[in-house]
């Protein structure tokens, strides 16, 4: 089988330790997360976590498997990149004698539809959502100029499908 990216989500109560227990079942397979999300979801009490890892399929059915089996976990999917609605965001702190000395630095924000989230005397915030691709373009061209700081979240995603975790959510909330 071959490596892929799957976005795999799980719904939870919110315990303290289980992302710990979570990803030490990553950690058992060897199996690298490149992005984490942790948040509240759709309805009220459910927490969602949104981890992206690149593996075999047969990998992720297992671990979903091994997941499932935590006492506090609702239930846990898995998708592939086309079978979902995914962004990340980042932000990028520069110099701001940059924003004004620079006319290129307005142009790669305004090009790849970043925004500036605040100026100050010493530096200035670039925002940019968008794939991971898009965000890694926009450091490239802003890295000859100097980031004196850099973050990316991890993936957010909604599925494409109506899940059936909808009807599950609905009911756990009535109860």
């Amino acid at each position: 089988m071959e490596n892929k990216f799957y976005t795999i989500t799980i719904y939870t109560e919110n315990n303290v330790g289980l992302l710990n227990r979570v990803s030490g079942i990553f950690l058992k397979r060897h199996i690298n997360i490149e992005s984490i999300n942790a948040s509240s979801s759709e309805i009220q009490d459910v927490h969602k976590y949104v981890i992206v890892v690149h593996t075999t399929e047969d990998w992720v059915r297992k671990i979903i498997g091994q997941i499932e089996k935590q006492v506090e976990v609702i239930r846990a999917y898995y998708h592939t990149d086309e079978e979902i609605i995914y962004q990340e965001s980042a932000i990028f702190k520069i110099k701001s004698d940059l924003l004004f000395d620079e006319r290129q630095i307005q142009n790669i924000i305004k090009e790849s539809n970043s925004q500036i989230v605040t100026v100050s005397r010493e530096f200035f915030v670039i925002a940019k959502t968008g794939r991971r691709h898009e965000i890694e373009e926009v450091h490239d061209k802003l890295k000859p100029y100097g980031i004196m700081q850099f973050v990316r979240s991890g993936r957010i995603s909604v599925s494409k499908e109506t899940m059936e975790i909808s009807k599950i959510l609905q009911e756990f909330q009535e109860n």
